[in-house]
């Protein structure tokens, strides 16, 4: 039985139940499997030793996710080759390969969560009843600790971008 979360976020305006482990700042980033564009597997773990943007979004074909992988994607060129930066969906692999390519979206990796919402459940963003993933950020250190987390509280509105790129660590 899913672990329901107390968290509140609306979207638009209606409340929505997250499902999952809540995790929290200073936990050790849980490891799942995710699937890329080619369907192989990516394991969080495997990025360890760079620090690790994940911007969660509910689907790419959204205009909000859109905006919001799109600035992660124009932003990650500066952030040097010692930060990884992930977008995370239950879209399906293909449907993000094709937004990756209408986008000319390069930098992110776009990875999806389709197969058992194991990211979803892992981190507690799964919003329960509609097998979507809200709107949220989390920063993973190299060692592989949570050192931010950002849960948008209305699904429908942008994350604040400011404060998690001051929240990087610097290399």
């Amino acid at each position: 039985m899913p672990i329901e979360q107390a968290t509140p976020v609306t979207m638009k305006g209606d409340p929505v139940t997250l499902t999952g482990n809540a995790v929290k700042v200073g936990d050790a980033a849980p490891d799942c499997t995710l699937v890329a564009n080619d369907l192989s597997e990516v394991t969080l773990s495997s990025l360890r030793g760079k620090t690790c943007i994940i911007s969660v979004v509910p689907s790419l074909d959204t205009g909000i996710c859109d905006l919001q992988t799109k600035r992660f994607n124009k932003e990650a060129s500066a952030l040097g080759q010692n930060v990884v930066v992930l977008t995370v969906s239950m879209d399906l692999p293909f449907a993000q390969k094709r937004w990756c390519g209408a986008t000319g979206s390069d930098k992110v990796q776009i990875l999806s969560d389709h197969r058992d919402a194991s990211f979803g459940q892992a981190y507690g963003v799964l919003i329960k009843g509609l097998r979507l993933l809200t709107r949220a950020i989390f920063i993973l250190d190299a060692n592989g600790k949570i050192v931010y987390k950002q849960i948008v509280p209305e699904i429908t509105t942008e994350p604040n971008y400011d404060e998690v790129l001051a929240a990087v660590p610097k290399a």
